[in-house]
């Protein structure tokens, strides 16, 4: 089983201490977002997870304790963009603080185990064409020690994040202004010594050097354990979404970056009255469980394959 920790919220800046009580108790406990009173009962016993996908614009809650995930194999989806607090509201200071982060992550687990993601990308009258080329050209020149691989996406105005993104002026780039800055951030990623990769796109930009990502990578994980994983895609996922199948563990509405783009909040105001509700020693990320609440424990086998399963 592959924990992905998480598409839907911050969980290394908002709720790392949360989280490390998780592993120390051995199991989660995570609403269904369809149908809040169906609650999983997720094992995060080191024997029950294969490794862990963190995302997240700022690891600096847990940096000091990586090595109470001595036990587990894990790397980071670590977002860096170029935009401002106009857009990125509450995402700390990238230059005195984000940036020195990303470094102190890779020099502690190795710069192949922290993925860096530009993304989304939009357009707008401060955020145009020039302004992106510029900033990820400096972008990708301090982070090049420090990771192999860069992932971009483009804007999808999903219904949650159209009114935040209309207020700020951004839009989406059409097909053609995709390929145009597609093929000068491989240029720079090139330059670089860097690979680029989209995440969930439909474009073909293979031309340029740039392949489909997969986020949540069992290839990578196979890599990394040294052992076969035996993983389908993930059917909850879009279709262009290439990733293997995982368990999130987060919430929507409850990180607090505050990002204008983002699909996972509705509100600021929602996700910071969710924060209220949250307890580092609670099982659940917000909230406690109710009495309509039904719990049921998932059995997710581990995915790793022996030796022996691949002799013919």
């Amino acid at each position: 089983m592959l924990i992905s920790a998480s598409r839907r919220t911050d969980i290394p800046a908002f709720y790392a201490e949360w989280f490390f009580n998780r592993l120390k108790e051995g199991y989660v406990l995570v609403r269904n977002p369809m149908n809040a009173h169906q609650v999983s009962r997720i094992d995060l016993r080191p024997e029950a997870v294969d490794g862990i996908v963190f995302w997240t614009k700022n690891p600096l809650p847990m940096l000091e304790r990586l090595n109470e995930l001595k036990d587990y194999m894990y790397y980071f989806q670590f977002t860096l963009n170029v935009y401002g607090q106009d857009v990125e509201r509450h995402v700390p200071a990238k230059s005195k603080v984000v940036i020195p982060a990303f470094h102190r992550l890779a020099d502690a687990i190795g710069p192949e185990r922290v993925i860096w993601r530009y993304d989304p990308v939009f357009y707008s009258a401060k955020y145009d064409f020039a302004y992106h080329v510029h900033y990820f050209a400096k972008l990708a020149e301090r982070l090049a020690p420090c990771t192999k691989k860069c992932i971009i996406s483009f804007l999808d105005l999903y219904r949650s994040a159209a009114r935040n993104i209309r207020e700020i002026g951004a839009r989406q780039l059409s097909p053609q202004e995709q390929e145009e800055i597609a093929a000068q951030l491989a240029d720079i990623a090139q330059s670089c010594g860097l690979q680029l990769d989209t995440c969930a796109e439909s474009i073909d930009l293979q031309r340029y050097g740039i392949g489909h990502a997969h986020c949540v990578d069992a290839e990578l994980f196979s890599t990394l354990l040294h052992c076969p994983l035996q993983l389908a895609k993930d059917k909850n996922q879009r279709l262009e979404c290439g990733c293997a199948e995982s368990v999130d563990i987060g919430s929507y509405d409850t990180c607090c970056h505050g990002c204008r783009y983002c699909y996972a909040t509705n509100s600021a105001g929602k996700a910071a009255q969710n924060f209220k509700l949250h307890d580092p020693r609670s099982p659940l990320l917000t909230g406690a469980l109710g009495a309509d609440d039904k719990v049921t424990a998932r059995k997710l086998p581990s995915c790793r394959r022996s030796q022996t399963e691949l002799v013919f």
